[in-house]
């Protein structure tokens, strides 16, 4: 099907047919994206734990699978985290492949561990002094190596000396600052590294889906602060709170995603992952209130500066696509994990570009013949017209080696418009 003839030009190409997309316009095929993040590892003999603790050799089968599959329009190679930054601050929200006493596997992601890092009856304290709170309870809590933080706090009074430092002097507060020291030199080897490699990828002539990440206000309260059971009854006896809170995080992520205004980049893309405003999760009021339009200022922001949000839905949507579709045409991207595709393309078909809903399973579990059915059906569906891009339900970790090409083969095949 490709008949590219250099990475420039295929680079170039696989831009313009997902740009085609997003416009609701069709290009010569329909344009392929799968969240394919740790197969890429584990096909090509490396492993999640090495996205880690080893990043060459996660880096390297990176380079050797996208290699493999010049149908891809875009990579979804997020980078490295430093394990050793994370054990350095003992980091309490996550568990990782490779952290000493880990349970999880080096080939499985890392897992999520809720933890109630905001107490209900913080939230005017959260509120009023933000800075304040995270510094001196919310770090210390979720990074307990740097609990020495907490006591930084300052009293108004006469300054004439350097008195008005103590309270960054005391012996706990130096000891955080040199395990900071640490973790700076970590985090920032990782982010050498992770640049390295996304330029050889993009060399090979693979194209970035995204060039940025943030997420809705409501589930940056949910999943950092309150927990999934502490915002279920935040939603039933603080929703003023939740709404000032969640266009504080608002506000915030506008102001960290400027620099599209200023950075010379191929695409101008934003990830957004959707955790919490799934079907049954909240009333449609309430989902339009606290979920959707803290979100939706963000979104409006960005497409202000010329730069396409992609929604990643995670879960049942079904009953949220009318609202979904109050945005600009040709300007959103929304990606469905579990969604009546044909209903998300009648409804959103002249107003957004749509992708995902390829099951994870068929391809870890199913057999070909089903994992081909489904693509089929997925680009029969979706594809007419514009405004698709092929894509899987869910970020995927496994998947069975013929499958994996039957994804690729009947795509080749079936794939143009």
């Amino acid at each position: 099907m490709s008949d590219i003839s250099t990475p420039a030009d295929r680079f170039n190409k696989s831009i313009e047919r997902i740009d085609a997309a997003i416009a609701l316009k069709e290009a010569d095929r329909i344009p392929l994206a799968p969240f394919l993040y740790s197969v890429v590892q584990n096909h090509e003999g490396s492993s999640y734990k090495d996205l880690y603790y080893g990043y060459r050799e996660a880096g390297d089968a990176a380079l050797r699978f996208y290699s493999k599959y010049p149908l891809l329009d875009a990579n979804l190679f997020l980078g490295f985290t430093s394990g050793k930054a994370n054990e350095l601050a003992a980091s309490g929200m996550i568990d990782w492949p490779g952290r000493p006493g880990t349970i999880v596997a080096d080939h499985c992601s890392h897992q999520v561990i809720e933890q109630e890092y905001l107490l209900a009856e913080e939230y005017p304290e959260f509120l009023d002094d933000y800075t304040g709170f995270m510094l001196r309870k919310y770090i210390p809590r979720a990074f307990p190596n740097l609990k020495g933080l907490s006591g930084i706090a300052y009293t108004p009074t006469i300054v004439l000396s350097t008195s008005l430092l103590a309270p960054m002097c005391t012996p706990e507060a130096l000891e955080a600052y040199g395990v900071l020291a640490e973790i700076a030199k970590a985090d920032a080897e990782a982010a050498q590294l992770t640049a390295e490699y996304q330029q050889k990828i993009a060399e090979l002539g693979l194209p970035p889906l995204v060039t940025g990440a943030a997420q809705a206000p409501f589930d940056i309260l949910g999943d950092y602060f309150r927990g999934t059971m502490g915002i279920f009854m935040d939603q039933l006896e603080r929703e003023d709170f939740i709404e000032k809170a969640c266009y504080m995080f608002a506000d915030q992520q506008i102001a960290a995603l400027q620099y599209f205004n200023f950075v010379p980049l191929p695409v101008k893309r934003v990830f957004f992952p959707l955790h919490k405003g799934m079907d049954s999760f909240m009333s449609p009021a309430q989902f339009e209130r606290l979920y959707w339009k803290p979100l939706e200022k963000i979104m409006t922001a960005l497409i202000e500066m010329g730069v396409t949000p992609i929604l990643y839905s995670e879960g049942k949507y079904n009953t949220r696509l009318a609202q979904l579709a109050e945005v600009p045409k040709g300007k959103v991207v929304y990606h469905f994990e579990n969604v009546d595709m044909k209903e998300a393309k009648r409804v959103l078909g002249d107003t957004a570009c749509i992708m995902g809903n390829l099951p994870v399973y068929l391809l870890e579990f199913g057999k070909k013949e089903e994992v081909v059915d489904y693509c089929k059906y997925l680009i029969d569906t979706c594809g007419p017209g514009g405004g698709y891009i092929f894509d899987t339900d869910a970020v995927c970790e496994g998947a069975k080696q013929e499958n994996l090409e039957a994804m690729f083969e009947t795509f080749e095949v079936h794939g143009k418009y």
